[in-house]
């Protein structure tokens, strides 16, 4: 994978990936910036939830679930000092559906989380990873939530 970051003006980047994309970058005003683009810890965060996010809905339509919305929300905490790495995440699988089988999704989630999502794999090498779910009826309501193990 080849990738450039170049740089427009002030904090301000453009990043340019080999399929073509291109996100801008900054920072905010505080820092120098303009608060035009993603921070770049931001990024991280959501190529974990975006990773994941697509091994799970990929297995749950395998498994013939009826899934009609779904989303996953990472939540990071940091070190207070510089370099301000993470120290933890939480993920929380969001499912909503008819009929969606408990098992088949924390089945997918812990496939994602051991086997398929290279992000999950390398940030969980170094911060601890909680894993929740929640499944909710096509009508709004809650009606299971869990917890998995990451493993170590």
């Amino acid at each position: 994978m080849n990738i450039n970051v170049s740089w427009k003006n002030g904090m301000s980047f453009s990043g340019f990936a080999e399929s073509g994309f291109e996100v801008p970058l900054g920072t905010d005003p505080g820092l120098g910036g303009s608060d035009d683009g993603f921070r770049p810890l931001e990024l991280m965060a959501i190529s974990l939830a975006g990773c994941t996010a697509m091994d799970v809905i990929s297995i749950l339509r395998k498994k013939q679930q009826v899934v009609t919305g779904f989303d996953v929300k990472v939540h990071t905490d940091h070190a207070t000092d510089h370099p301000k790495v993470f120290t933890r995440a939480v993920i929380t699988y969001v499912v909503t559906g008819n009929n969606v089988d408990e098992t088949a999704v924390t089945r997918a989630i812990g496939l994602s989380a051991t086997k398929y999502c290279p992000a999950q794999a390398m940030l969980g090498k170094v911060i601890p990873m909680e894993l929740l779910y929640e499944i909710h009826n096509e009508q709004g309501g809650l009606e299971k939530s869990g917890k998995l193990v990451q493993p170590s």
